[in-house]
């Protein structure tokens, strides 16, 4: 299902994921999301290179758009609050991404609490099924004041 049909104000997390500096300067784009997920990808660059003579991407990067994909997940959770930031980010590095390739991460928050949200995340180059890395975070959720 497409952001737009789930009621998702895909424009809002556009701007969360644009709002964040390196998030913009890595060139990550949303490409959609729904209740509770979100889809978001980033172009391969020469200069996001963590190993010059393999060109594979460094492990910041594919950290900080899993990060990114995460909140993204959180802020459209139905019972999202008005912002969130990371608390705790888990991620096993299983291969490395494909040289040369968008770099694609997809995100779940699969349990909102008053407090914090909880999510899973995938990162990869071709499918989710096989994974470049895996992430596990919880994040908090800030509601307005009662």
């Amino acid at each position: 299902m497409s952001g737009a049909a789930s009621g998702v104000d895909k424009e809002r997390a556009r701007g969360f994921v644009a709002s964040i500096p390196h998030s913009r300067d890595l060139g990550m784009d949303l490409v959609d999301i729904g209740p509770g997920w979100a889809h978001l990808s980033l172009p391969y660059h020469e200069r996001l290179i963590g190993d010059p003579e393999t060109g594979v991407l460094h492990g910041g990067v594919v950290t900080a758009l899993l990060d990114t994909c995460g909140g993204a997940a959180v802020l459209s959770h139905p019972e999202a609050g008005l912002s969130t930031a990371t608390i705790d980010l888990r991620i096993d590095y299983m291969r490395p991404a494909a040289p040369e390739r968008e770099l694609h991460a997809r995100a779940e928050c699969y349990r909102m609490t008053r407090y914090v949200a909880f999510v899973r995340a995938v990162a990869y180059t071709d499918s989710p099924d096989e994974p470049v890395a895996a992430a596990h975070g919880a994040f908090t959720v800030a509601r307005a004041v009662e």
